[in-house]
């Protein structure tokens, strides 16, 4: 998939269970130190949550000219389209593949009359500004997590752009 408005490449397979090992290593890369900075780091008890709570068939692999880049996972509902999970590998920062996922992903919600809802870490400053400057706003502070919207955009005439 190339997102028109900053031609990044990115693609998307299904996740299996051999991208167990993938898929732990991109989380502690991800958000070790954004959950260190709330509860400290237990790296038995992280193992074994994720490993409760892993299910590939609800994730998507984001990859990057064929190689595996992060992951996605998306929750569909009538009204919504939340952002449940996405964590992209520390190499592929700042190439705007986040930016590209998250704007497309927010086009197609609006195109089917949906806002697009997530959670970000009260510590996870660098996602909460990239998810501002994407037009999201705070709905509601929670202890630990920040829950954020972006409603759909309306022009004058009341259509969505």
């Amino acid at each position: 998939m190339v997102n028109q408005k900053n031609h990044t490449n990115y693609s998307f397979r299904q996740a299996t269970m051999d991208d167990y090992e993938f898929l732990y290593t991109l989380h502690v890369q991800a958000l070790r130190p954004y959950v260190e900075k709330l509860w400290g780091w237990e790296e038995t008890w992280q193992r074994e949550y994720f490993e409760c709570k892993f299910d590939p068939k609800n994730r998507k692999i984001i990859q990057i000219e064929d190689q595996d880049a992060g992951v996605l996972v998306v929750q569909q509902c009538e009204a919504q389209t939340y952002i449940a999970l996405i964590e992209i590998l520390p190499e592929f920062h700042g190439q705007g593949v986040g930016t590209a996922i998250i704007a497309d992903l927010c086009s197609q919600a609006h195109e089917r009359n949906q806002v697009v809802t997530l959670h970000v870490l009260r510590s996870n400053d660098p996602a909460r500004r990239l998810y501002e400057r994407l037009g999201f706003e705070v709905a509601l502070e929670e202890e630990y997590r920040i829950k954020m919207i972006k409603k759909i955009p309306q022009i004058s005439n009341g259509e969505i752009p």
